[in-house]
């Protein structure tokens, strides 16, 4: 019969309180590490993402005084919009009328803090490196089919609200680059990814860099949608923050 008492889990414990008191010396300013490093340090738009980014850009986005403090940061033309309800479901809260981005937008549009801040990052750190890589040119300007509508999923009478009921979605048709050339989800995505160049086989560089955009997108959007989803995104991205987490 053994009756020695049995072992505590010192081990186990000892951990959690170094994880707590590491936790309390960041949060605390005791210990200086790089912000970019420390997951309290505020969000800068311009850092490079790293492991941490997306903790703190979550962190951001759920709260109304530090997304607006981080989205001025941005390359954008924003003024406030008062919080509206314009029907059950309907209005937004925290948006922003946005008429310029990085690059122009032609007609302004709406859209919540958050929204913002997805897009402010994916033009920082997806959009124009995917352009330059594919197509050796910026981008100018976005062409859009708009934010803000008061209006069920595909626009049935009955149903749940869509995203652009609250701000919180933007649909993209196409690009225009500084070299003046236009890419249009629906006219370049359909393209052969692999087209044949003097017999060898070489990524079609329009829906390269449309794929590379789509892609880029998930990494700050909750829904990315386009053609590969379905038949009503054929000629446009869908881009929202929400409930679901899906890239399509």
């Amino acid at each position: 019969m053994n009756d020695r008492p049995p072992r505590r889990p010192l081990g186990g414990l000892l951990f959690l309180l170094l994880v707590a008191f590491a936790g309390w010396a960041l949060w605390s300013g005791a210990l200086r590490v790089p912000d970019a490093w420390n997951p309290w340090a505020p969000l800068r738009i311009d850092d490079p993402p790293n492991v941490l980014t997306r903790f703190k850009f979550d962190r951001v986005s759920g709260d109304r005084d530090t997304c607006r403090a981080t989205l001025a940061q941005a390359q954008l033309e924003a003024s406030p919009l008062e919080d509206r309800t314009t029907a059950p479901g309907c209005g937004f809260d925290n948006a922003f009328r946005i008429s310029r981005t990085s690059v122009a937008v032609g007609e302004p549009f709406p859209l919540s803090c958050r929204a913002a801040l997805s897009l402010a990052m994916w033009e920082r750190h997806a959009l124009q490196q995917a352009a330059r890589r594919h197509l050796g040119s910026a981008v100018s300007r976005i062409e859009h089919f708009g934010s803000y509508a008061c209006r069920n999923l595909y626009g049935r009478e009955a149903g749940r609200r869509s995203q652009h009921a609250t701000a919180d979605a933007f649909d993209i048709a196409g690009f225009v680059l500084e070299d003046g050339r236009r890419v249009a989800v629906l006219a370049d995505w359909e393209r052969a990814a692999e087209a044949e160049v003097d017999g060898e086989s070489q990524p079609d560089p329009e829906a390269a860099f449309l794929r590379d955009v789509r892609d880029g997108a998930c990494d700050w959007f909750d829904v990315v949608l386009g053609p590969d989803y379905n038949a009503a995104h054929a000629d446009h991205f869908h881009f929202d923050r929400g409930r679901a987490r899906i890239c399509r």
